[in-house]
């Protein structure tokens, strides 16, 4: 399953919503995605969001689309 991931850069600031960023997870589920953004990143994770169907083939084909790997 591939999953967006919306987190900020460092947990050290406050979270702002212009500095939210977004990457794409390929995992089993919601909960391998957080552990491997806890044990690879710094990052502050906001919110994991499972694409599928036509949302998956709409992010493919309109944005930066690349899997990330650890």
């Amino acid at each position: 399953m591939i999953y967006k991931v919306y987190y900020q850069e460092t947990k050290e600031r406050n979270p702002k919503r212009e500095q939210t960023q977004s990457l794409y997870v390929e995992a089993d589920n919601e909960e391998m995605v957080h552990n491997l953004l806890r044990d690879n990143t710094p990052y502050n994770v906001e919110y994991i969001q499972l694409l599928e169907g036509s949302h998956l083939e709409y992010e493919k084909e309109n944005a930066d689309f690349k899997l990330a790997e650890f």
